[in-house]
């Protein structure tokens, strides 16, 4: 008979697929107003503290999104959720501006089907995040009036996905992600003209655009462990993911402020829920991890994507260069059979992540470098929580561009149990 906790547990989840308005929320970064917004490349928690580590290492603790494949590590039943918090230092070169948000990380958990054979994993995380503010003031050519921009996004597209790891050879594994994808994102610009006393010109003009998304996408996943000896082993790991057009909708209108949200109020409307797709470039991952056994562990990942082959559903005019993310990171266990200490049970990681980003201005390529830190703490026998800050900065001042020096926290927790599928001997 299941425990009360479990009940509630599957009743957490089905609301939350019932109900697709929860969608994965984080905040993101100024750059993230260009092409679809800031993509997830590193993973949850525990995979985020180490530099996005996830390819070709996982644990039977934590359920694992970035490879499919190594879902069959999950021995036993694993429930993750997470928040996030971000705040970032924006500047300009002139002029510094402070911007902060977050919510819902992800939700995840793993079934063992067959105890260390297969694994079916469900949950609800995030691809992309929109979250940026922007005020701009600049003189009128040849008028004696200054012009106010309010430019705003928000939003992001989310995945309900549904994965199978099977072990299909000694030490080999292969796995498959089937992911409904879904979500909207809203930007808009305000446009006032304000005189050199301060008193507004005119009224305020707003761009609204209104951009959602519905279909499905596809990522796999292999992974191989050659034992070195009876303490050590080498892991290596392979992703491959496939999201092509994804199909959506526009709605974009320009109007007076207030109006423009509406397609039956005055102004000019651009698009009215018109149908298309994004086109989302193939993803490629791949990694190596050497693990001396319940000791320490340190690996190197790379992913690559090809954002010049990205097309956006307005067709809007945005030049974008290859993404490349390397991830470096490292976990040690004090001495996980202490069983009387929990800070000597504990993981502790550390991670270096550098990333390309597509985003390419004023012929200035924007990269992230960022360091990692994070651990999983024993809150009982197998549940844990997890936690991962990560410090770094994202792009430059040259060229008239802005820099970001960000702080991204996220929290989690992990409730594991190993009586789901075990059949009691005593009553």
């Amino acid at each position: 008979m299941l425990s009360k906790i479990k009940l509630q547990l599957l009743g957490v989840l089905c609301t939350l697929f019932l109900f697709t308005e929860a969608q994965a929320q984080s905040s993101a970064s100024t750059y993230s107003a260009l092409g679809i917004g800031e993509f997830n490349y590193s993973g949850l928690t525990s995979n985020q503290a180490m530099g996005g580590l996830g390819i070709s290492f996982g644990s039977a603790w934590n359920p694992n999104v970035v490879n499919p494949a190594l879902s069959t590590k999950n021995s036993i039943f694993n429930f993750e959720a997470a928040l996030n918090y971000k705040k970032i230092a924006a500047n300009n070169g002139t002029q510094t501006s402070d911007v902060d948000g977050g919510g819902l990380s992800y939700v995840a958990f793993s079934l063992p089907v067959k105890v260390n054979k297969a694994t079916l994993g469900l949950g609800l995380n995030q691809i992309t995040s929109v979250n940026y503010r922007l005020l701009i003031q600049s003189q009128v050519d040849n008028a004696n009036v200054n012009a106010l921009n309010s430019i705003e996004g928000d939003g992001g597209i989310s995945e309900a996905y549904l994965s199978y790891g099977m072990v299909i050879a000694k030490n080999f594994s292969l796995g498959v992600t089937g992911s409904y994808l879904f979500g909207s994102t809203i930007r808009t610009d305000r446009l006032a003209l304000i005189d050199d006393e301060g008193a507004q010109v005119g009224t305020t003009t707003e761009y609204y655009e209104r951009l959602t998304v519905s279909d499905v996408g596809i990522k796999a996943g292999a992974y191989y462990f050659l034992p070195l000896n009876a303490k050590s082993k080498l892991h290596l790991g392979a992703i491959y993911q496939h999201l092509g057009d994804v199909n959506g909708k526009a709605f974009a209108k320009l109007a007076s402020f207030g109006l423009a949200s509406s397609p039956d109020t005055d102004g000019d409307l651009i698009a009215n829920d018109e149908p298309g797709s994004i086109y989302i470039p193939d993803r490629l991952g791949f990694g190596v991890t050497y693990e001396k056994n319940n000791k320490f562990v340190i690996g190197l990942e790379g992913q690559y994507q090809d954002f010049k082959k990205y097309r956006s559903l307005l067709d809007d005019p945005l030049q974008l260069k290859e993404a490349i993310k390397v991830g470096l990171g490292f976990q040690i266990v004090p001495d996980y059979l202490d069983i009387d200490n929990g800070l000597k049970r504990a993981t502790y990681r550390i991670g270096l992540e550098y990333q390309q980003t597509p985003y390419y201005l004023n012929s200035t390529n924007i990269n992230d470098l960022g360091i990692n830190f994070g651990a999983s703490l024993p809150v009982n026998q197998l549940s844990l929580v997890n936690f991962a800050l990560k410090v770094g900065q994202r792009g430059t001042t040259d060229n008239g561009l802005i820099r970001e020096n960000y702080v991204n926290f996220t929290l989690g927790l992990s409730l594991n149990d190993n009586s789901w599928f075990y059949k009691r001997v005593f009553e």
